[in-house]
């Protein structure tokens, strides 16, 4: 093929990739009660995660400051849900495209990459949805420095909070799968990273304290404990894919 010819190919695959995301974007829109029931639950005492803590009950009562505010957080919240379910057909696709370029072993490799990245941000993202974001809420949502000011949180900063904390939760848990690709290339070994522990520690608080801008030490300590397991982790993986 000419590189021409290919540039039609990905561009093929790149309008079945559009069209899959808008499909399902468009569904995730005329679901919106069953889309904001799920992006909401956090706000309140019953969601599930506050009721194994034990914490008291409240609700946070979100507003809207804007015209098309609502609209335009409901267009753009479903696109994101579209893409998500969707993103298998669109790992595919590209799966589809770079393939015939491999050989066969890098085929499995590619396979075993996409796949594990894929699942570790899907893990990263609920672990911020039921952990993270929820005790992030509660804080912010219900901290005060006087009980003559209350609390008016937006709609567009309650989203944008989730959909960013999410994205970073997301890459975070793609440590093993990089630190796996490294070990790999020789790059980095399992002691390498055992013997830098105490400053991966140091780094991981730091993360910890930028993902969540809680200043209690509970939630920074939530958030820091996966971060941790995972980089121990990692050091597994770098010593197996060292053998």
């Amino acid at each position: 093929m000419t590189f021409w010819d290919h540039l039609d190919v990905l561009r093929s695959a790149l309008i079945r990739m559009a069209v899959a995301v808008v499909v399902f974007g468009i569904v995730a829109f005329f679901m919106k009660d069953e889309l904001f029931g799920v992006i909401l639950a956090p706000r309140s005492s019953d969601f599930v995660t506050y009721r194994l803590l034990g914490v008291d009950a409240f609700t946070l009562h979100l507003m809207n400051t804007g015209l098309t505010e609502q609209f335009m957080i409901h267009m753009r919240t479903a696109l994101y849900a579209g893409l998500l379910v969707a993103s298998p057909y669109v790992l595919y696709e590209l799966f589809q495209f770079i393939s015939p370029g491999l050989y066969q072993n890098e085929r499995r490799y590619a396979v075993w990459i996409v796949g594990s990245a894929y699942v570790m941000f899907l893990v990263g993202t609920l672990v911020n949805y039921f952990m993270v974001f929820p005790l992030t809420v509660h804080f912010l949502g219900t901290y005060q420095v006087s009980p003559d000011v209350a609390n008016m949180l937006t709609l567009q900063s309650y989203v944008d909070t989730l959909l960013g904390m999410s994205l970073v939760m997301g890459v975070v848990f793609e440590l093993p799968v990089v630190s796996g690709l490294l070990g790999r290339m020789g790059l980095i070994t399992s002691s390498m990273m055992s013997e830098y522990r105490r400053h991966a520690i140091v780094a991981i608080f730091v993360v910890a304290a930028i993902i969540t801008p809680t200043t209690d030490a509970f939630t920074l300590f939530v958030v820091a404990l996966p971060i941790y397991l995972l980089y121990e982790v990692s050091i597994l993986i770098v010593k197996l894919m060292s053998n």
